[in-house]
């Protein structure tokens, strides 16, 4: 189909090519051959007359053309997947339906680890598929790669619509046979005890050390490093550390590990975990189903302890 002389399968592939900038990785994408991609950029060239993507060394970089073009092409595939798939009502109990969630580790052990059971019974044949956050977790929520992201309030993507979830605190783990540690930490004990701690992502992120810089004006004398939220009260079992972890998790180990929650003589924060989702399924039946569903088990499962 043409529209304005443009067939419009060539928009599927320019908005591959202008995500992979890499006419190999943009075939694999859409499951054609190189020789196709090359061939459908050569008509998107003509027709824009532009180049789109030029070769610098190694690689592919868009043209100022090229790249102002990348936001309102996927918006318009966005908004053709929303018209070709959104049904006037979401019935669970038939619905064959997968929800790509990005989530983190933490997120997935307190939240979603209960909803999935929850899931099996009232939707049988709905597949929830979850994925580790990336470096930029809101390209892939404005992009339409995922249907939902779980994320901490300060990190909300700024142009999709949201609703909280739940609240929670950190507090201070240590294992049962931890001879260094008593019935409570003051300040000064914690900065001079080993810690466990986690970085995140490629980029290796801490999760808290901002916190501690600003109201200890200290660094925690860091010992062991893990690059998920599970791990870390895992990782001060039959050691002398302690670690930050978020309550809810700690709980959870907590019945699970001999390790036990040390009170602390000073306050940590609190961090609130939001659910998001694309502007343009804001108004999708099963999108509005999902997100309800999990924000009143927030309110059953975490909000009450």
């Amino acid at each position: 189909m043409r529209f304005k002389k443009l067939n419009l399968n060539l928009i599927v592939v320019l908005d591959a090519l202008l995500s992979e900038c890499n006419v190999t990785k943009a075939g694999l994408r859409l499951h054609v051959s190189q020789t196709t991609i090359s061939d459908a950029l050569g008509r998107l060239r003509e027709y824009f007359n532009d180049e789109l993507l030029t070769q610098v060394g190694r690689k592919m970089v868009p043209t100022p053309l090229g790249a102002s073009l990348a936001k309102p092409v996927r918006d318009m595939l966005l908004q053709a997947d929303i018209i070709l798939t959104t049904r006037p009502m979401f019935d669970p109990a038939a619905a064959e339906r997968k929800f790509t969630f990005m989530i983190s580790d933490y997120v997935t052990t307190v939240l979603m680890l209960k909803a999935i059971p929850l899931l099996a019974k009232v939707a049988p044949k709905v597949v929830v598929e979850i994925i580790p956050q990336s470096n930029v977790p809101s390209e892939s929520l404005d992009r339409g790669d995922i249907d939902f992201l779980i994320i901490p309030q300060a990190f909300l993507a700024p142009d999709c619509p949201s609703a909280e979830l739940f609240t929670d605190a950190f507090c201070c783990v240590a294992w049962t046979g931890n001879t260094l540690v008593g019935e409570v930490i003051d300040e000064q004990q914690f900065l001079a005890l080993g810690h466990v701690m986690v970085k995140l992502g490629s980029h290796r992120q801490p999760s808290i050390e901002e916190f501690f810089f600003k109201t200890l004006r200290s660094a925690r004398r860091i010992e062991t490093i893990t690059m998920d939220f599970n791990a870390v009260p895992q990782a001060v079992v039959g050691t002398q550390r302690v670690a930050i972890v978020h309550r809810k998790l700690a709980e959870h180990y907590a019945a699970l590990l001999p390790i036990r929650i040390v009170p602390l003589t000073f306050e940590l924060p609190t961090i609130t975990e939001y659910i998001q989702w694309n502007r343009y399924s804001a108004h999708d039946p099963a999108i509005i189903w999902m997100r309800d569903l999990l924000r009143s088990l927030a309110a059953a499962e975490l909000r009450s302890r």
